[in-house]
């Protein structure tokens, strides 16, 4: 791990001023991800800004009958949170299906949707890797591919992004609020957080440099049945092949959203118009610009049946 220089912060205000006086600064909370990262130099921050003294650890209703989720809340208190269980249950489950207790117990909801691709290829510092180093190339074009993205993928990274949480808060049309260096503050919707990779997959989400995540804030509830499927190679502490995330309304109405697929989670609003009649229907329209590798190509069928199966198990 490179040396680095350390500050705890008092206010959102100052960790983002502080961000952008510093240059190649990060904002440390439970350190899940970015430890990891920093231990392989992968990630080589030269000031790290403690942000744990922020208010920002409280769930909190809207004046629109929804919740405002702090940047700072555990993982384990979100998902056990009363009222995700019985309103969002889609987003507790997910949160469930994630990591371990431990990691749970420390990891955040601005980390967890920040959090990095667990491409093997990204973290092996000998091997090509265009988010890891521009321009080095895509050694997962060529070599082992069966994790990755069967959809939204570019010729420079078929990565998928690793967040259970992120698709359930995809579903729920969640959006995002931050804080930029200059005091202005602005919301971002989920659906429109991720970059494509592109020819610049190392541009990963929509944040400024300086700019703080500070909440998460859910819509009002969404009645219906609520399920959070995912497949992976083992039974725990695993990140998906392919997870399905849906709510299906008593009027056979509903959403879905993916997990495992793409470089964000994956969600076709013409797909949702199919929910109340044919699986195969919600299927076609989600991956109507699959380009799956000879790897994994698999996760199409997996994702077929799963979604056979979801649907029918949330119709009743």
């Amino acid at each position: 791990m490179k040396a680095f220089t350390y500050e705890r912060v008092k206010t959102p205000a100052e960790a983002a001023a502080s961000a952008k006086r510093t240059p190649n600064a990060k904002f440390i909370a439970g350190g899940t991800n970015l430890l990891d990262l920093m231990k392989l130099e992968i990630e080589t921050p030269s000031h790290l800004i403690d942000v744990n003294d922020l208010a920002l650890d409280k769930i909190e209703p809207t004046d629109n009958g929804g919740l405002r989720i702090g940047a700072l809340v555990r993982n384990t208190d979100l998902a056990s949170d009363e009222r995700v269980r019985r309103d969002y249950a889609v987003l507790s489950r997910a949160l469930l299906a994630g990591a371990s207790g431990q990691l749970r117990n420390q990891a955040t909801t601005a980390g967890n949707l920040l959090q990095r691709t667990r491409c093997p290829y990204f973290y092996d510092t000998n091997q090509p890797c265009n988010k890891r180093l521009p321009g080095s190339g895509c050694a997962a074009l060529e070599g082992f591919s069966r994790q990755h993205a069967v959809v939204g993928a570019s010729q420079a990274c078929i990565a998928t992004h690793p967040s259970d949480m992120a698709v359930a808060m995809r579903l729920l049309d969640a959006e995002i609020e931050t804080i930029n260096p200059d005091g202005q503050v602005r919301k971002i919707p989920v659906a429109d957080f991720y970059r494509a990779p592109g020819k610049t997959p190392h541009l990963e989400n929509a944040l400024n440099a300086g700019e703080l995540i500070t909440s998460v804030t859910l819509p009002p509830p969404i009645a219906g049945t609520h399920i959070y499927r995912k497949v992976r190679d083992r039974a725990s502490y695993a990140f998906a092949l392919v997870s399905v995330a849906t709510i299906v309304q008593s009027d056979g109405s509903g959403r879905v959203a993916l997990g495992g697929v793409a470089y964000k989670p994956w969600r076709v609003e013409d797909a949702d118009a199919q929910v109340g009649s044919s699986s195969q229907g919600v299927y076609e329209r989600l991956f109507a610009t699959a380009h799956p590798t000879a790897e994994n190509e698999f996760k199409l069928t997996l994702a077929k049946r799963m979604l056979a199966s979801v649907l029918t198990q949330a119709r009743g």
